[in-house]
């Protein structure tokens, strides 16, 4: 596998996790849990926080 590839699979998967994070913000904002929309908010960060590195390490076509 090479580190393009292997970017790639770790980027995709942080995003599919942002993007879960998001739907658990949006169900408990609607169903009024304050508790789970904190721990939410939190996951949400979490995995932004995560994505910074792997987007500033991101190997470039040529590698």
């Amino acid at each position: 596998m090479t580190p393009r590839t292997a970017w790639m699979f770790n980027f995709a998967g942080w995003v599919l996790f942002t993007l879960s994070a998001i739907g658990f913000v949006w169900t408990t904002w609607r169903a009024g849990d304050m508790i789970g929309l904190a721990a939410s908010l939190f996951f949400l960060i979490a995995c932004l926080v995560f994505l910074v590195p792997v987007w500033a390490t991101r190997p470039h076509h040529r590698d």
